[in-house]
């Protein structure tokens, strides 16, 4: 099971200069974006953060901050990249469906966008320039 979470999937020099890219640009983004504005404000914002799905204001915002913020991280780094990506996959439906789920379409993009992101790099894994790649 670890070595199936751990499978940097394509290993060979473009693709995973690609996947590098892709996990330092969308890591890099959720963090700077959305994940860490969360965090420095936990403490005044958690009582009144939204919770969408059903769980109190300040466990949504937990469970935000540590996809945004700690998933984030292990994404940008290549660490269990594959379940890594699963709650920011989450996140981004929340976002997209629930949050945004009556707004217009220019409302969820940001989102969805992320979401396909996420999916793919799940799907596909951290490639080579990874320590998922390293330890493999």
């Amino acid at each position: 099971m670890l070595k199936r979470l751990m499978n940097p999937g394509p290993t060979d020099l473009w693709s995973s200069i690609g996947l590098l890219i892709l996990r330092l640009a969308a890591g890099t983004m959720m963090i700077y974006g959305h994940g860490w504005k969360k965090l420095m404000s936990f403490s005044e914002k958690a009582g009144t953060f939204p919770d969408p799905i059903g769980v109190g204001n300040e466990l949504s915002m937990a469970l935000a901050v540590g996809a945004e913020v700690g998933a984030a991280a292990l994404l940008i780094v290549g660490l269990f990249t594959r379940l890594a990506a699963v709650p920011l996959m989450f996140t981004m439906i929340v976002a997209a469906f629930v949050v945004h789920g009556d707004d217009p379409f220019a409302r969820k993009e940001l989102a969805l966008m992320y979401l396909s992101v996420f999916t793919a790099l799940a799907c596909v894994g951290a490639g080579r320039f990874s320590v998922d790649g390293a330890v493999r």
